[in-house]
């Protein structure tokens, strides 16, 4: 004890000395595993195969020999069974008369003729054997007298054609015993058992299976190893410096070559890996101009997009900002490359964007998509992230960000939020007083006076022409805004206006509104479809009458718009087009002024557009927000322009140019005016002869 108190610790050189001992194997089991492991895959399926080949050829060979065995163990069984059959037929006769002595001879005389006999046995019909061949080591006849006894099978008198025969096994090899009952007239005399060596090919085959199986093993793994040593000299080698030139394209050396003295395939692969690397190497310095190409194209493309795009590198930085994006933050001339876009963008929308671009950053997402609000007027922004990520998809490269203007379309689904509603309230109104004053004349009609009954049905019928005005403006619109073409004939204006005017000269009465033309002393025909511009015309004056209040005026004017050498720059090009083939391309001009509450600029910018209402913010007149939007159609399939000026408080012109049907005679293209824009109610061209 007191020695082992005075020993040293061991030192840490000595731990470390014993955690390396422990790596090694401390078993055979241990050993075999890291010597297993040490092997490449392909190689362990190589010898794994080897050896399921190799013990397939061996189980075949051994049931093919074992096949061969037992069919030289049934021949053995019918030689020894016909065997017995023939010495029983010749030894009965002697049996019956009972002349053993002669039995004696003949059954000495058959065990000499042959070599297969092992011994030859007569018994009783009690098993007690009185001869047999042989019985001693001395030979003659005494020794064939000894007294044995026989275990005889159980009915074995009754298989006098069919032998029993068995095999058993001495120290002297195996023997086959055939027991054949002797039977004279229906007599059971005794047995006769012999016992027959096996054949030498039994034993030769016996032998054989086992050296053949183990010599047929060692050959298939003496061959694989001989092929392995073949593959190794002539393929593995070529291989492994294919690999080696393989990995250096991969690394991007093209200038990667292999010499090897081989021919044939692998001649041919490492001429053409040469071929490859050349033809690599050729389009490496080629690409780089086309690199540089498609980058250009791609800037190019991303610059005329007509949505927002930025570019941003791993960490949030700005690489690429596009002109849409550019306006849309109001980032126009500046240096934008390398700044962090956060600290680049508005304050409200940066807090907004913040979060979702720091997901992105960090991969916990791959792409986020928001709305929100940005600059004044503020307008309506779709923002979509989308991370760039290398080939593993798992380190972020960048962040594509997609800018969208949605202004429009969230004002233009306003828009028809607000014509659904409207609508649906212009058409349940009506519905609900036909129905209502119907409900009344049907349930009270013989409490009802001729009078009130007449203006039910009056009522009901007024509500009903509302009911199919809103619903001939919706198809109004819908079919001309489908893009069919417009039949245009020659025409004259006049009646079209004086058909507008006694529409609503009573209207215009009743309301307290002058109505005045103003129209062109001279007839002249235009280009038009009469039922489209009398519903444009009608349209116009309805609205100018319905927003002009008591003791307004209205006036419906046409005049000749002068032609084209004095003024081309102020006629649309598409226009120009339609009646090309005439030098004469004078324009009547048709304005429609009033002094109503008047129209804001802002309001003006829309009120062409579909489901647009001005009432909402100027007044509180009902309407649809077809009517212009009609109007606007109907002049455009006359390849013509509706123009507006209006101020609020004032009144408002609306104005638009038709193509003459004729030639304008040269004494009327002499009248020309003197330019003026249209200006509100009141102004006159100053005539010019």
């Amino acid at each position: 004890m007191a020695t082992t108190s005075t020993q040293k610790p061991p030192n840490p050189t000595d731990w470390v000395q014993v955690t390396v001992d422990k790596s090694l194997p401390t078993n055979w089991k241990e050993y075999i595993l890291m010597w297993w492991s040490e092997y490449s895959l392909q190689t362990k399926i190589l010898a794994l195969a080897t050896l399921v080949v190799s013990l397939t050829m061996t189980g075949i060979t051994f049931v093919a020999l074992s096949s061969i065995q037992a069919d030289a163990r049934i021949n053995d069984t019918r030689f020894a069974r016909d065997l017995g059959l023939l010495l029983s037929a010749n030894i009965t006769p002697l049996v019956a008369e009972g002349n053993r002595e002669e039995l004696a001879s003949v059954t000495a005389r058959f065990w000499r003729s042959t070599r297969s006999l092992r011994y030859v046995f007569f018994a009783n019909p009690d098993g007690t054997v009185y001869l047999g061949i042989p019985m001693s080591g001395a030979p003659g006849i005494g020794d064939l007298l000894l007294s044995r006894r026989l275990d005889i099978p159980n009915n074995l008198e009754q298989r006098s054609q069919n032998p029993l025969v068995r095999q058993h096994l001495t120290p002297q090899g195996q023997v086959t015993d055939v027991f054949v009952p002797i039977i004279s007239n229906d007599h059971y005399l005794g047995i006769l058992a012999l016992g027959i060596n096996p054949n030498d090919a039994v034993v030769a085959s016996a032998n054989l299976r086992r050296e053949v199986t183990v010599a047929v093993f060692i050959v298939i793994w003496v061959l694989v190893i001989l092929g392995a040593v073949f593959n190794t000299l002539t393929i593995t080698h070529p291989v492994k410096e294919l690999l080696r030139g393989v990995r250096a394209i991969a690394n991007g050396d093209f200038a990667a070559r292999i010499v090897l003295p081989v021919g044939g395939e692998l001649g041919e692969l490492v001429n053409g890996f040469n071929d490859m690397a050349s033809q690599l190497e050729a389009y490496d310095r080629a690409n780089i101009e086309e690199v540089t190409a498609a980058q250009v194209k791609q800037q190019s493309l991303i610059a005329t997009m007509a949505d927002g795009a930025v570019l941003l590198d791993s960490v949030g930085c700005i690489v690429l900002a596009n002109p849409t994006a550019r306006r849309l933050f109001h980032w126009e001339g500046r240096n934008l490359e390398g700044q962090d876009l956060v600290k680049e963008l508005p304050e409200k929308l940066a807090t907004e964007l913040s979060p979702s671009l720091a997901a992105l950053v960090n991969g916990v997402k791959d792409t986020t998509d928001l709305r929100c609000k940005s600059g004044k007027p503020a307008r309506t922004l779709r923002i979509v992230l989308q991370s760039v990520k290398d080939a593993s998809s798992v380190t972020v490269k960048g962040i594509a960000m997609t800018v969208q203007d949605l202004t429009r379309e969230v004002e233009l689904n306003a828009a028809q939020t607000r014509f659904i509603s409207n609508v649906s309230h212009e058409l349940r109104t009506p519905l609900f007083n036909i129905k209502s004053y119907v409900e009344t004349l049907y349930d009270l009609k013989d409490q009802l006076s001729e009078s009130e009954k007449n203006e039910f049905l009056c009522i009901a019928n007024e509500e009903t022409d509302r009911l199919t005005r809103l619903v001939n403006n919706i198809l109004d619109l819908s079919r001309l805004e489908s893009g069919r073409v417009v039949s245009l004939e020659a025409m004259e204006l006049k009646p079209a206006i004086d058909q507008t005017l006694r529409n609503y000269r009573l209207n215009a009465k009743d309301k307290g509104v002058e109505l005045v033309l103003d129209a062109y002393n001279r007839e002249l025909k235009i280009l038009g479809n009469w039922d489209l511009l009398l519903q444009a015309i009608n349209n116009l004056v309805g609205n100018a009458l319905k927003f002009t209040e008591n003791g307004g005026r209205l006036i419906l004017r046409t005049y000749l718009w002068p032609e084209f050498g004095v003024f081309s720059r102020l006629i649309p090009t598409h226009v120009m087009s339609v009646n090309k083939g005439n030098s004469n391309i004078s324009r009547i001009r048709v304005e429609i002024a009033d002094t109503g509450c008047g129209i804001s600029l802002q309001d003006q910018m829309h009120i062409f557009e579909r489901f647009h209402r001005v009432e909402n913010s100027v007044h509180t007149e009902t309407g649809t927000g077809l009517g212009l939007s009609i109007v606007r159609g109907i002049v455009e399939k006359h390849n013509s322009l509706i123009k507006v000026v209006s101020e609020p408080g004032i009144g408002t012109t609306f104005w638009f140019d038709l193509i003459p049907g004729e030639d304008v005679p040269n004494n009327v293209q002499a009248e020309l005016f003197i330019y003026t824009p249209p200006r509100l109610f009141g102004w006159r061209p100053i005539e010019i002869r």
